[in-house]
């Protein structure tokens, strides 16, 4: 069983898509009609380059508007079936995909849709043609796959079978389970396409917002494990309609759509209980550290600012500049060094976070994965620490549970803090990611595929500059939580911040602590700069909250914001500004609360927005 993909999936020309393709180590395609009809690469040009990179052609679609047509239109069908059957056979290719009809003149008798499949299987018998009938969730007469499979049936030619595709069965919640009538024999090809759980039309949703595998939130595993347990062996192959990809590098969608078909597979093959081929998700228990770094100008107000934070220097690495900073449970690093990664990082993004580190319950296990994932690794010099390549350059250390028992005896030389009294940071609570709309639901997939995690809903968060899109992403235990931040408006905090920092990364880092409230003043004496809350904030607070004047008052002093699930469960938060309008700190506490403070984004980021530089014009 080989993984392929739809020219229609990816950017460029059609000769831009398939290099693409191969290049992502794709050994098939679909080529889609109008990438062929566009090019000015004859067949035989096309195949020739195919040839050249490796690849199959093993679809060609789609054959539109075809069963039920009225004279003269029907003749015409039949003139366009033989026509992509000629192209075909220059191809190299021996299976057509013909989707339902959705032309107002079809006529939805099945007497004349059996007999017109009948005569075109006679027309693809002299091709050595098969031809998959798939179900278009929007069809004007058949718009489900149990509807195809029944007509498959009643025109019982050797040359027509059906073809499924997840999107128009899954968008139409058509129960998978369904796909166990249908013989092995007459399944031609598999589609694949996640999608958002949206509520719109079916054709604009299929148009502009499917998505790889592993970036929606259909039941893809479910899905592709009916269709395993049929005994089907051919190809699994993306079928991707989306505006980001579209305006994306083709490569990366091409190599992100062989990472999560990977990843699709072994999920499917271990829902049936067989014996995977990679190992499973790794279990996250907790993140570690966050490296930072640090350009030697910006030490000291760094340095000056983690101290604000609660943190204090504990270690010195025994051989590197590097520092190691704690409060709590939480650890940072700040990296000096004048060559390595930290370096070339800093050059490109100035003072930064540029890594994070992940204590997993297997970590050879976690490895074995991204390899097989195709995860780029970078070379540590720390055997017990392997480093995994973020989307966007960023590092990902990968830490086994047990090497962590020892991990900073052995490197540093450990010191006692000096800075007094701070708050009991217990845990990070989250990272938050702001990322280029382009890369996304790129990020999306390397935590889902990578880590066993599961998303939250979205959020679309109002920026006073714009709208920005936030999707959470956490594992089961709230150990591990994640934030990506996108937008396409250019003023907003998150945009700002890409090009502060000259791309994507790690933005905030929020510190779980038992009380906000009683941390506050610690911070406070340690000399933290809050981020300033207006007052109106405070008053509706106390309000809708039926908060006691004593509590209203603390709140208000130290600009701490709050929200809650219910009564009982609730949230507080409290900023620091932000470090050179790069990344910032968040305190948090949670009582029954598992969420992050959604409603009071807008007004974060309203102050926020009240630091930004004048520009003085002329």
């Amino acid at each position: 069983m080989t993984n392929a993909i739809a020219t229609v999936s990816l950017s460029g020309t059609l000769e831009d898509k398939l290099r693409a393709a191969a290049g992502a180590g794709f050994a098939a395609v679909e080529i889609f009609d109008t990438d062929f009809v566009a090019s000015a690469l004859s067949a035989g040009q096309v195949r020739s380059l195919l040839d050249e990179l490796g690849l199959v052609c093993v679809l060609y679609q789609p054959l539109r508007d075809f069963e039920g047509m009225p004279e003269p239109l029907r003749a015409r069908a039949f003139a366009r079936a033989r026509q992509k059957f000629e192209t075909m056979r220059v191809l190299g290719c021996d299976k057509l995909l013909l989707c339902s009809n959705c032309a107002v003149q079809a006529s939805g008798d099945r007497a004349q849709i059996v007999a017109d499949f009948r005569a075109l299987g006679d027309l693809a018998a002299e091709y050595d043609v098969t031809v998959g009938y798939e179900a278009l969730a929007w069809g004007r007469h058949v718009n489900d796959h149990r509807q195809v499979w029944n007509i498959v049936q009643t025109v019982d030619h050797p040359n027509i079978g059906i073809l499924l595709d997840s999107f128009h069965s899954l968008a139409r919640r058509i129960p998978s389970a369904s796909i166990r009538d249908i013989d092995p024999a007459k399944l031609v090809f598999v589609q694949l396409a996640d999608a958002p759980l949206l509520d719109m039309d079916l054709l604009y949703w299929s148009r502009h917002f499917r998505s790889l595998p592993g970036q929606g939130g259909l039941d893809l595993t479910g899905y592709v494990a009916e269709i395993l347990r049929l005994g089907y062996d051919g190809p699994l192959s993306l079928e991707i309609f989306n505006d980001r990809f579209r305006a994306n590098a083709a490569g990366m969608v091409a190599r992100d759509g062989m990472r999560s078909l990977d990843a699709l597979r072994d999920a499917a093959a271990r829902k049936l209980g067989r014996t995977p081929t990679m190992p499973a998700r790794a279990t996250i228990e907790r993140v570690e550290f966050v490296e930072f770094a640090v350009a030697s100008e910006d030490g000291d107000e760094l340095r000056a600012m983690l101290q604000g934070a609660g943190f204090d220097r504990v270690g010195r690495h025994r051989t590197k500049q590097v520092e190691l900073w704690r409060c709590g449970a939480a650890n940072f690093v700040l990296n000096s060094e004048d060559h390595g990664f930290a370096a070339s990082y800093r050059t490109t993004h100035g003072t930064a976070i540029c890594a994070i580190g992940l204590v997993v319950s297997d970590g050879a296990a976690c490895m074995a994965r991204a390899r097989a994932l195709g995860v780029a690794e970078h070379e540590s010099d720390m055997p017990a620490m392997p480093a995994l390549r973020g989307v966007a350059g960023s590092l990902v250390y990968v830490i086994d549970a047990v090497a962590a028992t020892t991990l900073w005896s052995d490197e540093f030389t450990m010191e006692e803090p000096t800075g007094g009294a701070a708050p009991d940071v217990v845990a990070v609570d989250h990272l938050a990611a702001t990322v280029h709309h382009d890369e996304y639901l790129s990020w999306q997939l390397y935590w889902r595929a990578l880590f066993d995690v599961q998303v939250q809903q979205p959020q679309d968060v109002i920026d006073p500059n714009g709208l920005v899109q936030s999707q959470a992403i956490q594992n089961a235990a709230g150990t591990f939580r994640i934030t990506l931040n996108s937008t396409d408006a250019r003023n907003a905090l998150s945009a700002r911040f890409l090009d502060q920092s000259f791309g994507a990364g790690f933005q905030h880092v929020a510190l779980r602590v038992p009380d906000v409230a009683a941390a506050a003043p610690l911070l406070a004496a340690r000399g933290l700069e809050p981020l300033p809350i207006a007052a109106n904030y405070h008053d509706d607070v106390a309000a809708r909250f039926g908060l006691g004047d004593a509590e209203a008052a603390t709140l208000r002093h130290y600009g701490i914001m709050v929200d809650e699930e219910g009564p009982g469960r609730r949230y507080h938060q409290l900023y620091s500004r932000a470090f050179r309008r790069t990344f910032f700190f968040e305190f948090v506490d949670r009582t029954g609360y598992d969420g992050y403070g959604a409603p009071n984004a807008t007004i974060r980021l309203t102050a926020q927005n009240r630091f930004r530089p004048t520009v003085v014009s002329d």
